[in-house]
């Protein structure tokens, strides 16, 4: 399924000790039994158990790293890159030398690859090219040399120096010019904020201003081209109306709940034991203020498992602009009795004609926050459908780690999510609850709607279906925490 995780640390584990040997994967291929098609054309592969048979051991004939008709799995995307030949050990942007590491065993880097760059701005490409080898320049095996490569780096902007290693020659098992791996090195600069994203976060000047309507449930904001209602009861907004298009198909949602990976088969029954599949958010109190430019609604918001104590406690505070952007800040302290959280964020269920998304962040692949180096910072824009990344046994998947916005349009509008600081998503036709309680792709059915889930963060995917409990270092499970997201609505 989703994984491996933290294969970097592994890696980096492994290389900084010389008695230890690794990268002895299991396995390669995902043991499933072809039976034919859905009538969608839809793929349909048995695992243990399908056949009735006694014993088996499930899904866990299905922890490849291709499926079963030998397409590759994100996580052998993961491994490739992982594991590349060659790695940047550092890039001294006032000398312009570029210091490499040489990771095989018997071959010099000149030898086995050519060189290539790329630089970009804020997902735009502004100089890439061909990295020469010096007269006379070496790299032996397992070791390390420098070699000039200059480049302009622009004085604002997030900047990244991708280096990549191609292979030199034909051989039985790779062309000239197959991609070897790649190195993504941030390039520091003056001020290297995303500057689209800070656009993002200016209100044009408006004229206009919003009137309020309350009743004991619910407040009705209403601006010159939007509607937006407020329920006093959660803290959220269940409804939202930009000129002529309904933005949300039911109430946005405070989400705890992912579908369990492979690697969460553990974790998961402390998650179920914790209810948090079962949540629910309650707003004790709410109040709001007209201001010249807009509104701010704030309320004291718990979350709870049902029949159990509360675990989130959030001070959460809205701001609508009188153009109709709508800003969340939240401060959010977490009962440590519970276990790590699955994830947190906003969900929301957008028009199904939304159906097409753009961001910067990690990608194309999925990424996660042990889970990212097959991944890196761009510009990326695709269908929703091409964000599914289709496992046997559905799980989590398609999420996009250390993004700064992302957007969704489709049937004449446009809704922008733009992050205070890094944040993840998903978008899908399918819920996580669709995902957790189907045991086979071929069962699942799409919802009415695109899920919009934007993630403060998630649990990072570790390996402990049969390995050691996830690091530290990516569980979700901070005492308190802040998060902040603006949704800026336009017609497409």
């Amino acid at each position: 399924g989703n994984g491996p995780g933290d294969l970097e640390d592994y890696f980096q584990f492994i290389q900084s000790h010389d008695g230890l040997v690794g990268g002895f994967l299991w396995e390669w291929c995902d043991h499933g039994i072809y039976k034919g098609k859905m009538p969608d054309a839809r793929d349909i592969y048995y695992y243990g158990g399908d056949h009735n048979e006694w014993p088996h051991d499930g899904n866990f004939c299905m922890d490849g790293l291709v499926y079963p008709d030998r397409r590759p799995h994100t996580g052998l995307l993961e491994f490739k890159n992982v594991y590349r030949p060659a790695r940047v050990v550092k890039y001294d942007r006032e000398s312009g030398m570029l210091t490499l590491h040489n990771y095989m065993d018997f071959v010099d880097l000149t030898e086995y690859a050519t060189l290539t760059y790329q630089v970009s701005c804020d997902g735009e490409v502004i100089d890439s090219g061909f990295i020469p080898y010096p007269d006379g320049f070496t790299l032996p095996p397992h070791s390390e040399n420098a070699l000039p490569l200059a480049v302009r780096i622009p004085d604002k902007g997030k900047c990244f120096l991708k280096i990549f290693y191609h292979c030199d020659k034909d051989l039985s098992l790779r062309s000239e010019g197959h991609l070897l791996g790649f190195d993504e090195i941030l390039l520091e600069n003056e001020d290297s904020r995303n500057q689209k994203t800070l656009a993002m976060w200016s209100d044009a000047p408006s004229n206009s201003t919003i009137t309020v309507q309350e009743t004991d449930r619910h407040l009705t904001l209403r601006g010159k081209n939007f509607t937006y209602n407020f329920n006093k009861l959660t803290g959220l907004f269940a409804a939202m109306q930009y000129e002529d298009a309904v933005l949300l198909d039911k109430e946005m949602e405070f989400n705890i709940w992912r579908a369990p990976t492979d690697n969460d088969r553990k974790l998961k029954l402390d998650w179920l034991a914790a209810r948090y599949d079962h949540c629910m958010t309650n707003a004790y109190r709410t109040e709001y203020q007209v201001t010249d430019s807009g509104v701010t609604l704030r309320a004291k918001v718990g979350i709870a498992p049902i029949s159990l104590q509360k675990f989130l406690d959030l001070d959460v505070c809205w701001t609508v602009s009188n153009s109709g952007a709508v800003t969340l800040a939240l401060h959010a302290e977490r009962n440590t009795v519970f276990p790590e959280l699955p994830r947190f964020g906003l969900r929301l269920f957008l028009p199904k004609e939304m159906a097409r998304v753009s961001y910067f962040g990690m990608g194309p692949m999925e990424s996660y926050c042990d889970k990212h180096h097959a991944a890196s910072h761009g510009y990326f824009s695709s269908t929703i459908w091409q964000q599914h990344e289709d496992y046997i046994r559905p799980q989590e998947n398609g999420s996009h780690y250390d993004c700064d916005y992302v957007q969704l349009d489709g049937a004449g509008i446009k809704l922008t999510a733009v992050g205070a600081k890094p944040f993840c998503f998903n978008a899908s036709h399918y819920t996580q609850e669709e995902l957790t309680e189907k045991a086979h792709n071929y069962e699942l059915h799409p919802c009415d709607s695109t899920v919009l889930c934007l993630d403060y963060a998630q649990n990072g995917i570790g390996s402990a279906s049969c390995g050691p409990r996830l690091a530290e270092q990516y569980r979700l499970d901070d005492a308190s925490f802040d998060f902040s997201i603006r949704l800026i609505p336009e017609k497409a």
